[in-house]
């Protein structure tokens, strides 16, 4: 009897074996791609091996580095910076925009703004607070809300003229800047938008210093614009300098009724009321997508007025944002403005792709690259990265003179989704050439793994 129970457990056991085996042999982990063509690639360029190029390469859902070159070493990350911004936003500014803050003395309304640049915005634009302006029974009363200087730390001054480089303020309207329509027929005219700088706007005096490709120069340190004769149709945006006086006579102008400018002070003992306005993706999607440094400082300065309702100064949400949220990052960046149109931010490619990991997880894969320029299809990325089946990168692009950055998404051939972050400081070849290159390189992890 038990030589027969032997046997009969002997024989199960022998069935058995494959099952256990598979139970106590955990699955093979995924073998690392091979990198030592792509070492060869970027080494290798012949547009690439003159300046300074960082690579970072994560798998984006494991976290598993897959390629680093170059990778704890600080560079200017452009308007890569945007994705700090997002990232600030997401945590410190809710599901929709605050348009405005106010509160209410008998027939007297008392509000300022909260760096919402939607207002009447060309792009993004946004009626809320006009509406609710425009049909309030009590007088307007308006404060200008303590807020940061116009430019950011370092920005070019010698961009001012230029359409992505608008000033800074606590109640934008119009973008902070002057769109002109220029048209021939049927005989030469323009229309402004706002019309309120109609007085101000001339032809341009002879031998006024002017570039070739400008249709409007404005004066340096003042709202006077020159318009260069012209023969074909075009548009343009120009931005105009910003003051609290502007604002009211703009306010004023747009509204068809007065308001009065008075002075801010804390409101803590009121009941201090927010309009709220447009849902935050719009903003996200829009400075994302075209890179609009405008909406990206803005953004911080409503971040700014959330955390304190006082004053808007985004150096608030940037150090609370580092301090509570992003300090497992792996080195420590050196984040100045909400754009990256200063020089002096300073990030790793390893800190980017970092990033982009943490928006992995704490965003939808779906919205988060919605809200991404997408290869081939729209933002600063429909011109490269095509494929006719459908996008297969989404990023964020960065580019100053002498830089040209690239980080983001990418799905490989085999399927896997790969955070990277591709930086190009100090080159002296075109931005075309070396986003060519990129290209070139990116596309080929594409395929190999």
């Amino acid at each position: 009897m038990l030589t027969a129970f032997c046997r009969r457990a002997a024989l199960l056991a022998f069935l058995l074996l494959p099952t256990l085996a598979a139970i106590a042999t955990p699955p093979p982990t995924p073998r690392p791609p091979d990198t030592a063509w792509l070492a060869k690639l970027l080494t290798e360029s012949a547009v690439l091996r003159q300046h300074h190029v960082g690579v970072s390469l994560v798998d984006a859902t494991t976290g598993e580095t897959l390629y680093e070159q170059q990778a704890d070493r600080y560079f200017m990350p452009a308007s890569t910076m945007k994705l700090f911004s997002l990232y600030a936003g997401l945590h410190l500014l809710g599901d929709s925009l605050p348009s405005l803050r106010y509160v209410r003395h008998q027939d007297s309304l008392i509000f300022w703004g909260s760096g919402d640049p939607t207002l009447l915005h060309g792009d993004v634009p946004s009626r809320r607070a006009f509406d609710f302006l425009a049909t309030r029974p009590e007088k307007l009363y308006y404060a200008s809300v303590p807020c940061v200087s116009a430019f950011g730390p370092s920005w070019s001054w010698d961009d001012y003229n230029y359409y992505y480089q608008p000033e800074r303020g606590p109640f934008p309207l119009y973008g902070h800047t002057l769109r002109i329509y220029a048209r021939t027929s049927p005989t030469p005219h323009l229309r402004l938008v706002p019309r309120y700088f109609a007085p101000v706007v001339e032809p341009m005096p002879a031998n006024y210093p002017a570039a070739s490709d400008d249709h409007v120069r404005r004066a340096v340190l003042e709202n006077r614009f020159f318009v260069l004769p012209w023969t074909k149709n075009w548009i343009d945006e120009t931005p105009f300098r910003v003051g609290p006086e502007l604002t009211r006579l703009l306010l004023q102008d747009t509204l068809h009724r007065p308001v009065v400018a008075v002075p801010f002070r804390s409101h803590a003992a009121e009941t201090v009321y927010t309009l709220r306005g447009l849902p935050a993706d719009s903003l996200y999607r829009r400075m994302l997508q075209v890179s609009d440094n405008f909406l990206a400082e803005q953004l911080l300065l409503m971040c700014a007025g959330q955390l304190r309702p006082d004053s808007l100064n985004s150096a608030l949400p940037i150090k609370v944002t580092l301090a509570n949220y992003l300090r497992d990052l792996p080195d420590a960046p050196h984040w100045v403005d909400g754009s990256g149109l200063s020089r002096q931010n300073l990030v790793t490619p390893r800190d980017l792709t970092a990033l982009l990991l943490k928006l992995h997880q704490e965003v939808t894969e779906a919205r988060l690259l919605s809200l991404l320029a997408a290869g081939g299809g729209h933002g600063t990325l429909r011109r490269v990265y095509r494929d006719p089946k459908g996008p297969w990168l989404w990023g964020k692009t960065g580019t100053l003179s002498n830089t040209h950055n690239l980080c983001g998404y990418l799905r490989t051939k085999s399927g896997r989704l790969v955070a990277f972050s591709f930086l190009n400081n100090n080159h002296v070849a075109s931005t075309s050439a070396v986003r060519a290159e990129m290209e070139r390189v990116l596309t080929q992890v594409r395929a190999r793994w």
